[in-house]
């Protein structure tokens, strides 16, 4: 077993990138005081008794700096939609005009600026500990294999590769917070 053993490097990095992904969008609906598309990503709309996307149900516009409008293809469904932002936690309040939701975003106060570096970092340590568990997971493959007849040498390459690859992820999770962060900042 010992020469046969090759830990799949590539499956670690598909799912520390995945990881990242995460973080990228979890990040995306952050908001920084400009309008976004992607600041709506995480709201789902309880629409036909399931969970669905907000841009599924309808057209996601950012029309001016300050405005996201989303023109809601159902009229049965805005009062859903509608609801679904109020209570997503955005600190938006929508305005109605017929099937249209528009969504004022403003400007951000030094506190709340403050208060959404601490979620941004909380995403970040989230996306931490999924990277670690991933490293844990390859760490375990290689004690088994270990156990199979893996000679010491090639353990310890094998550790190697697996915490660099690690130590990697951890730098672009720390990377991205720290440019989430002064973007947060930035008046």
């Amino acid at each position: 077993m010992s020469d046969d053993f090759e830990l799949d490097t590539d499956d670690l990095t598909r799912r520390m990138d995945g990881a990242l992904a995460n973080l990228r969008t979890e990040f995306a609906s952050l908001r920084t005081g400009r309008a976004s598309a992607a600041m709506l990503e995480p709201v789902m709309v309880d629409a036909y008794g399931a969970p669905t996307p907000i841009n599924q149900v309808g057209t996601v516009n950012v029309p001016e700096p300050r405005m996201v409008t989303i023109n809601v293809w159902d009229k049965g469904l805005v009062g859903k939609v509608e609801k679904a932002i109020r209570e997503s936690g955005l600190g938006i309040n929508p305005q109605l005009n017929g099937t249209i939701i528009m969504l004022p975003i403003p400007e951000l106060n030094e506190e709340r600026r403050r208060e959404l570096t601490k979620v941004a970092a909380q995403y970040a340590e989230n996306a931490r500990v999924a990277v670690r568990n991933l490293r844990r997971d390859g760490m375990d493959q290689i004690k088994k294999a270990k156990s199979d007849g893996l000679g010491e040498d090639d353990q310890k390459f094998w550790e190697s590769e697996v915490q660099d690859l690690t130590d990697t992820y951890i730098k672009n999770v720390d990377d991205m917070l720290n440019t989430k962060q002064e973007e947060i900042m930035q008046v």
